[in-house]
């Protein structure tokens, strides 16, 4: 053996050993055998989820014969006259007024931000084929009320005039409140405002 062959031996040696020892303190840094302490929460009900907006109307203060539900949307009801849809009124004292109460139920889950009366323009038209040439939207009084003992004023005033959203107090979730509809014509009416009808689109809003 040259002696440059027993150097060349003598210098790798300790680079041998050194390389070893390394990959063992790898080996056993990665060894799933050795550990320490450890401590852990698992939370495994984590969840969210949505609410729902939707709301009921009956006629009357309670379970009346005509029921209208929103569902999760919009609905349009047709068996629900808020204006009584009497086409009898007069001028005279008595026979001039028509009442109607509804009652709107929060059947959702959620109580909402916000809850509103929009009312859609007033539009007056001939009930037959013989019919005056009036406004009867210019005559039609409406008045919007609601409570019992403490009774509040929604509106007041003509029918051409009720226009736009209208703010009302949010329900909680199945709870209820009525709202009462009085309809009336001026004591003073002349002949230019027979057969004739009013109509108008009342939209009941809850947003959340």
């Amino acid at each position: 053996m040259s002696e440059n062959t027993s150097k060349k031996r003598k210098l790798s040696l300790p680079l041998v050993l050194a390389g070893g020892v390394s990959s063992l303190v790898l080996a056993l840094g990665m060894s799933p055998t050795f550990s320490a302490f450890t401590a852990s929460i698992v939370n495994n009900a984590n969840t969210a989820g949505t609410g729902t907006v939707s709301m009921q109307e009956t006629t009357g203060t309670g379970t009346g014969p005509n029921s209208c539900s929103s569902g999760l949307g919009t609905a349009n009801c047709s068996t629900i006259n808020k204006y009584g849809g009497s086409t009898s009124l007069t001028p005279t004292a008595g026979s001039n007024t028509s009442t109607t109460t509804v009652t709107i139920t929060n059947t959702g889950t959620v109580t909402p931000q916000t809850f509103s009366l929009t009312a859609g323009n007033c539009v007056s038209s001939a009930i037959g084929t013989v019919a005056g040439t009036g406004d009867l939207c210019t005559k039609l009084n409406v008045k919007i009320t609601t409570g019992t003992t403490t009774v509040t004023t929604v509106y007041d005033g003509l029918a051409s005039a009720l226009t736009g959203a209208k703010t009302l107090v949010p329900m909680a979730p199945n709870t209820a409140t009525a709202y009462t509809f009085v309809v009336s014509l001026p004591t003073t009416l002349d002949n230019s405002y027979q057969g004739l009808q009013a109509a108008q689109t009342l939209t009941w809003t809850f947003s959340a």
